[in-house]
C-alpha cells in the first residue's frame, strides 16, 4: 500500500455559462503549480476541478439559444477540457455535476442531512439574483442590488426546502477564531461580520424550474445549486458511500488540505460548506485559501462587460509556460492586481528572455565550444565558486517554505535570484578570457560546470511552475527527458559527462511596441477578443441628409422616473427641456432602476409624434447605446433645451 503522505487540493467547480478567461485560468494554474510540486516532493496526490452545470442560469442560456440544458453545457465543457490541455493542467479528476457519480451523492446527502433535522420545507419569499445564483434578504442588498455581482435582483416567492444554517453560527465562529481554516485573515474578518449580522437558513432546493438534481423526498423540487455544487468535493472521492461502490478515494485523500477558490465565493466555501459537514458528521478540510482578482483597468474582468483576456490568445503567441510564470510570479496570492500588456510583455523579456534564455543560450555555447560539447566534471572551488553552490543548494528550502504559503512569487523570486546571480558569475569567471590561457584550462572546466549544474538544479526548482521549459533546460543540458527529483536540487556536482544539445532560444527577446499593437489588434487585453463581441447588427437602408434633418434632437435632464404600472420593462420619466417639461417612455428597465436616472443629461428626439404605452402617453424618444444588452444613456454637456446639431 502507498504510505506517502497525501495532499488533496481543488480549485472552484467552474460554471460553465461561457468560455473561460484569464481570471479562472489563475486560479488553476496556482492548483497545478502546488499539485506538479507536491508530487515533486513526493506526496500522492489529488488534483481535482470540474463543472457546476445545474441551475436557472444555464437553463435560461440553454433555451434562449433553443436547445437542451445538457447539450449546451456539454459544448462549453469541451472547450474548457480543452483549454486545460493547452494549459497542460495535471489535474487527477475532472467532475461534472451533471454525472450519475455526482447525483446519486448529493441525493444522499441531502438525506443525511434531513435525517439529522437540519432540513425543512417552508416558503421562500426574498430577493433573487439569477448570475450568482444567490437568495438575498431585504438588508443585504447593497442599493437594491445585488451585493456580490451588483446586478438586478429579482422578487422571488416559491415553496423550497431549507438548511437549519442558523444552528451552526457558533461552531462557525470558534472554527474561524481558533483556527487557521481561512486564509488570508482579510478574509476572515469579513466572514465574522457576514456572521454577526445575523446568519439565516438557507434556501437549498428550487420549484421554479427543473435543470438540477431532484430532491429525494419530494421531485417537485431540484436542489439549489450550493448543496449540489459544494459537494462534488467529497462526491468526486466515493462519499457518501453507495452499495457496491468503494469509498478509497475518500478514506485515502479526505479531508481536504487546500480549496482554493476566488474571493468572490469564499463565503459558501467557509460558511456553506462547512456547516454542511458538520451537518452530516464529516471532517472538515483543513483549508479554504482566498485569491483575489486579476483586474483590467476598468475593473474586474467580466464576459457581460466584455473586459476579458483571452489565455489561448497569449499562449498561441507566447506558449503555455510564459502565461504561467507571468500568472504566478506578477501577482500576490489574496490580493488583486492589475493586469496589462506592457507589464506581461516587459516581465517576458526581463525575465525569461534576458535572464533565464540568455543563461541557458550562453551556458550551452561556451561548453560546445570551449569544450567539445561535454560538460566536464567537478574542479577545486575558487573565487565566487562557493557564494553560487552555497546559493543553488539551499534555494530549494526557502522555495518550500514560501510554497506552504502559497507565496509562488516569493518562490519563483528565489529562483530568479540564483539565475541572475549564475550571469554575474559569467562576467566574474570570463570563460573566454581562461579559453586563451593553457595553464587556465582547469578552471575553465570548473566554471563550465558550475553553470551547467547550476542550470540544472534552475531546471528542478521551476519544474513546478515551468515543467515543459525545465524539460527542454535538461535536454539542452544532455540530462534526457526523465522527470527530475527534487532532493536533487539540494545536491551541487551531480553533472559530469553529459553531451549538451543547443537548441533554438527557449525565449526570444520581444519588441514590445510591436507586440502592444499586435495584442491590441486581436483584443489579447483589455477587451473582448473579436470573435467574443456582439454579432454586427445589420444596418438599416440609407438614407438623404434632408430625411435626417427632420429630426429635431434637443438635450435634456430627467428630473423624475418610476416604473411604469402596467408594464414592467417601461420606464416612466419627466424630462426637462429648457422651459417645458415632458413625459417620454422608454423600455430600460432592465438596464437602469428609476432612481439612478434622475439627473441624467440625455438627448431628446423633440418632434417624434405622440404615442400610447399601456395607457400612458409618451411625447418623444430617448437616445441610448446597447452595449452588450444593457442600455446606456447618450447623454450631453450641454444645456437643456438646446437644439443637438
Amino acid at each position: 500500500m502507498d504510505k506517502r503522505e497525501t495532499f488533496y487540493i481543488t480549485t472552484p467547480i467552474y460554471y460553465p455559462s461561457d468560455n473561460l478567461h484569464i481570471g479562472h485560468t489563475y486560479c488553476t494554474v496556482m492548483a497545478d503549480a502546488m499539485a506538479r510540486f507536491k508530487r515533486l516532493a513526493g506526496y500522492d496526490v489529488m488534483f481535482l476541478t470540474g463543472t457546476d452545470e445545474h441551475g436557472q442560469k444555464i437553463q435560461k442560456l440553454a433555451e434562449a439559444r433553443g436547445q437542451k440544458p445538457k447539450e449546451y453545457v456539454d459544448a462549453i465543457v469541451e472547450g474548457i477540457l480543452e483549454l486545460w490541455e493547452t494549459m497542460e493542467i495535471s489535474y487527477d479528476d475532472f467532475i461534472r455535476t451533471t454525472e450519475p457519480r455526482h447525483e446519486k451523492r448529493v441525493q444522499e446527502i441531502f438525506l443525511k442531512m434531513h435525517e439529522k433535522g437540519d432540513i425543512y420545507k417552508s416558503e421562500y419569499v426574498g430577493w433573487y439574483c439569477t448570475p450568482c445564483e444567490s437568495f438575498w434578504t431585504e438588508n443585504q442588498l447593497a442599493e437594491g442590488l445585488c451585493p456580490d455581482c451588483g446586478r438586478a435582483v429579482e422578487k422571488t416567492k416559491e415553496e423550497a426546502y431549507f438548511f437549519r444554517l442558523s444552528n451552526y453560527a457558533d461552531r462557525l465562529v470558534e472554527l474561524f477564531k481558533t483556527t487557521d481554516f481561512l486564509q488570508p485573515e482579510s478574509r476572515v474578518n469579513e466572514m465574522l461580520a457576514f456572521i454577526d449580522q445575523g446568519l439565516e437558513d438557507l434556501c437549498i432546493s428550487r420549484s421554479s424550474f427543473d435543470w438540477g438534481i431532484p430532491v429525494p423526498l419530494d421531485e417537485k423540487h431540484v436542489i439549489y445549486v450550493w448543496l449540489d455544487a459544494l459537494s462534488n468535493y467529497v462526491t468526486a472521492l466515493g462519499f457518501p458511500e453507495l452499495p457496491g461502490e468503494s469509498m478509497e478515494k475518500y478514506e485515502r485523500y479526505w479531508p481536504c488540505n487546500v480549496h482554493l477558490v476566488g474571493k468572490e465565493i469564499v463565503r459558501f466555501h467557509s460558511i456553506i460548506w462547512p456547516a454542511m459537514l458538520m451537518s452530516i458528521d464529516a471532517p472538515l478540510p483543513k483549508h479554504v485559501l482566498g485569491h483575489g482578482w486579476i483586474l483590467l483597468e476598468g475593473g474586474k474582468m467580466s464576459k457581460s462587460r466584455g473586459n476579458i483576456v483571452d489565455p489561448v490568445k497569449l499562449i498561441e503567441r507566447y506558449g503555455v509556460d510564459a502565461l504561467k510564470y507571468f500568472l504566478l510570479r506578477e501577482y500576490t496570492f489574496g490580493q488583486d492586481g492589475l493586469f496589462t500588456n506592457e507589464v506581461m510583455l516587459n516581465r517576458f523579456n526581463s525575465d525569461l528572455a534576458n535572464d533565464l534564455g540568455n543563461l541557458l543560450s550562453r551556458t550551452t555555447a561556451m561548453i560546445d565550444k570551449y569544450n567539445g560539447g561535454i560538460v566536464p566534471p567537478a574542479g577545486v572551488a575558487e573565487g565566487p565558486d562557493r557564494e553560487l553552490r552555497d546559493l543553488a543548494v539551499g534555494c530549494g528550502e526557502k522555495i518550500a517554505a514560501h510554497m506552504e504559503h502559497f507565496r509562488f512569487n516569493h518562490a519563483l523570486e528565489e529562483i530568479w535570484t540564483l539565475i541572475r546571480r549564475t550571469n554575474k558569475y559569467i562576467d566574474e569567471t570570463a570563460p573566454w578570457v581562461l579559453d586563451k590561457e593553457e595553464s587556465s584550462k582547469e578552471r575553465l572546466h570548473t566554471v563550465l560546470h558550475n553553470l551547467a549544474e547550476s542550470l540544472r538544479i534552475v531546471s528542478i526548482l521551476i519544474y513546478p511552475f515551468m515543467h515543459t521549459t525545465a524539460e527542454e533546460i535538461r535536454v539542452q543540458l544532455g540530462l534526457g527527458e526523465d522527470e527530475p527529483e527534487w532532493a536533487d536540487a539540494a545536491t551541487f556536482d551531480l553533472m559530469g559527462g553529459q553531451a549538451v544539445r543547443r537548441g533554438d532560444p527557449i525565449f526570444p527577446r520581444l519588441d514590445i511596441e510591436e507586440e502592444i499593437a499586435a495584442l491590441e489588434a486581436m483584443g489579447g487585453a483589455g477587451g473582448a477578443p473579436k470573435e467574443d463581441l456582439p454579432p454586427d447588427i445589420p444596418y438599416k437602408e440609407a438614407i438623404d441628409f434632408e430625411d435626417f434633418a427632420k429630426l429635431d434632437l434637443r438635450t435634456g435632464v430627467i428630473v423624475s422616473a418610476e416604473k411604469h404600472p402596467n408594464a414592467d420593462k417601461l420606464l416612466v420619466f419627466q424630462v426637462r427641456m429648457g422651459r417645458e417639461t415632458r413625459q417620454i417612455i422608454s423600455g430600460v428597465a432592465d438596464s437602469y432602476k428609476p432612481e439612478d436616472c434622475v439627473g441624467q443629461e440625455v438627448i431628446v428626439v423633440a418632434n417624434l409624434k405622440p404615442r400610447k404605452f399601456r395607457g400612458l402617453e409618451s411625447n418623444g424618444m430617448l437616445l441610448f447605446a446597447n452595449d452588450r444588452d444593457k442600455y446606456t444613456f447618450a447623454f450631453t454637456k450641454a444645456r437643456d433645451g438646446e437644439v443637438v446639431s
